[in-house]
């Protein structure tokens, strides 16, 4: 069963330090920058294994990567030369011999390998983000000494697609995910019910035809996340939301390329993490095709699990929901494309999905059009 985590330091422990930037190592780099974490005095040595990607992909490996690094003195990731579980398993090894004994995983790649990992090495400690540890019969079996992560992304989702209608009244709305798989699906299912909610309650005009819904089939296709954009966009659709990693940085610069050219009516909704800077196409006035992000606050995540076991209360052997309810997903603080309007209504949205007044699925049932 899944249990709700309550998150370690929401508040109190927020602060801004002075930390080193994104190398290999903390204790590698004399680079400056600024978190909102506040640095723990402790000598806890953590680790990462990166996904596929590197670790200024401006999603999941960065985002787990910041509230590593930001948090402790002593840390470290490691990029593996592949994506395999043997690849995995080397890289968790690596970690371990070097002492690095609390490490962090982010994706579902990382089951079998952490599933391993958490029984020969009952002295670590493991976190795996968006999966939960496997055995050798691909059964969920969540070890005492790690923890599963996992995000409310159709609340995410719905926020995002709550803004984005109020934001542009009426519109063609489409969605590009990456593979199928259930994170992408409950994006997409949470986005597609915020603009049904949007039109039967706030006098919006959205639509979402099926043509204009696509699973590319990978996380690391720009040219054909472009591509799948450009089609849209030429279809008339005015605002992607872009659940799909690399493959949706194709759709942010194809909707850059129509900005630079003067087509500054379409947008992209990002996700994971804010991508406003990534959709940026005129310095001067800092102008972003990212209408908003869905978040899912993965470096929050991270981090409160880090400070859990600073804290002694390492929540071992759960699984963990970050959600509205915790404040585990949302949008930026920041958006300077939305309107007042539309920032004040997401608020209200947030706070409802937060009391259980509004129920967000977390699956089709059969309402939406995919």
């Amino acid at each position: 069963m899944k249990k709700k985590f309550l998150a370690v330091a929401l508040c109190g422990l927020l602060s801004m330090s002075l930390l080193a930037g994104c190398s290999s190592s903390n204790n590698q780099s004399s680079t400056e920058s600024t978190s909102k974490f506040q640095m723990l005095d402790t000598d806890l040595k953590v680790g990462m294994v990166t996904d596929a990607g590197t670790i200024d992909d401006r999603s999941f490996n960065q985002g787990a990567w910041e509230g590593i690094k930001d948090t402790v003195k002593n840390s470290k990731y490691l990029r593996p030369a592949g994506v395999t579980d043997a690849d995995y398993l080397e890289g968790i090894t690596n970690l371990y011999d070097a002492d690095y004994k609390f490490i962090v995983t982010p994706g579902y790649k990382f089951e079998r390998a952490v599933g391993i990992s958490q029984e020969k090495y009952p002295d670590a400690k493991f976190v795996i983000l968006d999966g939960a540890p496997t055995d050798a019969d691909g059964n969920s079996v969540v070890g005492e000494n790690s923890v599963a992560i996992y995000f409310a992304e159709h609340e995410s989702g719905f926020l995002a697609g709550v803004a984005a209608a109020v934001q542009m009244q009426e519109s063609e709305f489409g969605f590009i995910g990456g593979m199928e798989l259930p994170a992408v699906q409950r994006f997409n299912w949470g986005f597609q019910q915020g603009i049904a909610y949007a039109n039967e309650n706030l006098g919006t005009n959205i639509s979402i035809k099926e043509e204009n819904i696509v699973y590319q089939g990978s996380f690391d296709d720009k040219a054909g996340g472009q591509q799948i954009a450009a089609q849209m966009y030429d279809r008339g659709v005015k605002v992607i939301f872009a659940a799909a990693g690399g493959t949706g940085i194709g759709a942010i610069t194809e909707a850059k390329s129509r900005a630079t050219n003067g087509d500054t009516s379409v947008y992209v909704i990002g996700v994971d993490v804010d991508q406003y800077n990534d959709g940026v196409y005129d310095q001067a006035s800092n102008a972003s095709v990212i209408l908003t992000s869905a978040m899912k606050y993965i470096d929050q995540a991270t981090y409160d699990l880090i400070a859990a076991e600073v804290n002694g209360e390492f929540p071992g052997g759960q699984t963990l929901t970050f959600s509205v309810e915790n404040d585990g997903v949302g949008i930026p603080a920041e958006n300077p494309n939305l309107s007042e309007n539309a920032i004040n209504t997401v608020n209200e949205v947030y706070a409802k999905i937060k009391s259980g007044e509004i129920k967000v699925a977390d699956s089709n049932d059969g309402s939406l059009i995919k």
